[in-house]
């Protein structure tokens, strides 16, 4: 495995689907001089923290837009740091993705104008469809909050969908690709989480790891991509055709997550706590 440097770094934000002005902005307002020090940050620990393992990365279209699908895994979402960086490090053409950014974390301080120098929006509605409807790779987490928020004991279980996603794909007539993280799990277990405090502070809950702060442990992860699934529809279905179609992805993501439970060698367990949430 080689080792991550600068140059590679910078040749393939430059070689990345992405139309820079000649002062290095898109419309978007992306900017690449942010992106080249938050990709070598996230190569790191791609390679070499978390040693990532990427299956199906020829599931991704060479061009236009898609919409990718998958699980939380973790209390905090690295899912979507890694994600975004098996599309740089991993294609032989390299391509960008927007993440669909949790509403509160906009309010947190310098956090909104970082998220929009490197390409992370606010996950409206609005927001998405323009994106891929303009070509571009969008992610999105239909568990949402309440996915990063499962205690270790529910690892890998996935609660309810949104159905925002399908809609948005449905309108602007993209593939969803499902795709399963497995390592969150193990790499930032939650034993607790203290959803009162939190709030108090802006946030959905403050996870508590085993080890008291919440440092990732250094557990290898693994990404899942599974083949394009399309739907009929302009997004003005009734909500039981939207539901039967939720559905449909989040069992794809289900066996996907299986099938990598399945392969993963020597999953590192927490099994002597007792896991229990306060609030």
């Amino acid at each position: 495995m080689s080792k991550i440097e600068l140059s590679e770094i910078r040749d393939r934000v430059n070689a990345i689907d992405i139309p820079f002005n000649r002062y290095g902005l898109d419309k978007y307002g992306i900017s690449r001089r942010h992106l080249i020090p938050s990709y070598l940050i996230l190569g790191w620990l791609y390679r070499y923290y978390f040693r990532v393992s990427t299956q199906g990365i020829q599931n991704i279209p060479q061009k236009g837009g898609a919409l990718l699908v998958g699980n939380h895994s973790g209390a905090i979402p690295l899912d979507a740091g890694m994600v975004i960086t098996s599309m740089l490090l991993e294609r032989q053409s390299p391509r960008f993705v927007h993440a669909m950014v949790e509403y509160f974390a906009q309010k947190l301080p310098f956090l909104s104008p970082m998220f929009s120098r490197i390409g992370q929006l606010t996950g409206l509605p609005e927001h998405a469809i323009r994106l891929l409807r303009d070509g571009r790779l969008v992610l999105a987490f239909p568990e949402g909050a309440r996915g990063t928020g499962k205690l270790y004991k529910d690892r890998y279980k996935l609660v309810r969908f949104g159905t925002g996603f399908m809609r948005m794909a449905l309108e602007t007539g993209v593939p969803i690709i499902p795709f399963a993280f497995v390592g969150g799990e193990e790499a930032v277990p939650s034993i607790l989480k203290l959803t009162k405090l939190g709030r108090m502070i802006g946030v959905p809950y403050i996870p508590i790891p085993p080890q008291i702060l919440p440092i990732p442990f250094p557990v290898s992860c693994q990404i899942y991509y599974g083949k394009p699934m399309t739907f009929k529809g302009d997004g003005s279905e009734r909500d039981e055709v939207i539901h039967n179609y939720v559905d449909q992805v989040r069992n794809e993501i289900a066996r996907l997550i299986e099938h990598g439970l399945d392969e993963r060698p020597n999953a590192f367990t927490f099994t002597s706590f007792n896991t229990t949430d306060p609030s």
